[in-house]
């Protein structure tokens, strides 16, 4: 068994009790775009295949603490403990690292590496456009969300993980800024892609639960 299908089989194994959102699925999507991405930024494709497989390995951790914890941090420090079982190479370690630990928005830490570019953007369109609306009322509904909020909720004074942690907070407080925070060329333009089909839909579903036919 190659390195590569042995790291999926590894990392596989931390989404046994996975939830939805951020399930296998998401990190072969993630993995898909890493590899269009990467291609266009001419970026180091087995650091970014290896960095998808194993970015998400804590998020049940960060579940469990209801975001207490990070995970981007969590998955760098499982993902290094991995690698080195296999001894695999130092240098290339650090670089799989840094793109794991600087993929989150708010862990304040950047990427400084073009591999740390592609896979932040990669990540990220995966939380936009139709995917990303899919995610995050299938999150909602993990955490019992309501459907959408009242109008008169100020969404700036609500708390996640609650009744009002709905995909259109999700949107209105995270997603419509995230065309505006891709480092890569091609990653802006999907991004820019993806934004204008989330406006056009939150728009129709504000009509709709205004009563609009």
């Amino acid at each position: 068994m190659d390195l590569l299908s042995q790291l999926k089989k590894e990392a596989k194994r931390f989404f046994k009790n996975d939830r939805g959102a951020h399930n296998w699925d998401h990190v072969k999507r993630v993995y898909n775009l890493c590899l269009q991405i990467g291609k266009k930024e001419e970026a180091d494709l087995e650091i970014l295949k290896i960095s998808a497989l194993l970015h998400d390995i804590a998020r049940e951790k960060e579940y469990n603490s209801k975001g207490k914890i990070c995970h981007a941090i969590e998955s760098a420090k499982l993902a290094e403990k991995i690698l080195k079982k296999y001894n695999f190479p130092e240098e290339k370690i650090k670089k799989i690292v840094h793109c794991i630990e600087t993929h989150r928005c708010r862990n304040n830490k950047i990427p400084k590496t073009k591999e740390a570019e592609v896979f932040f953007d990669a990540d990220k369109l995966d939380s936009v456009g139709a995917i990303g609306i899919a995610r995050t009322f299938q999150f909602a509904g993990e955490v019992g969300a309501r459907l959408h909020n009242d109008k008169n909720t100020d969404l700036f004074k609500t708390e996640p993980y609650t009744i009002e942690d709905t995909g259109y907070r999700e949107f209105m407080l995270k997603l419509r800024k995230i065309k505006d925070k891709m480092l890569t060329k091609e990653g802006k333009r999907i991004a820019e892609k993806r934004h204008k089909f989330m406006e056009e839909f939150f728009e129709r579903l504000n009509k709709e639960v205004d009563g609009a036919c």
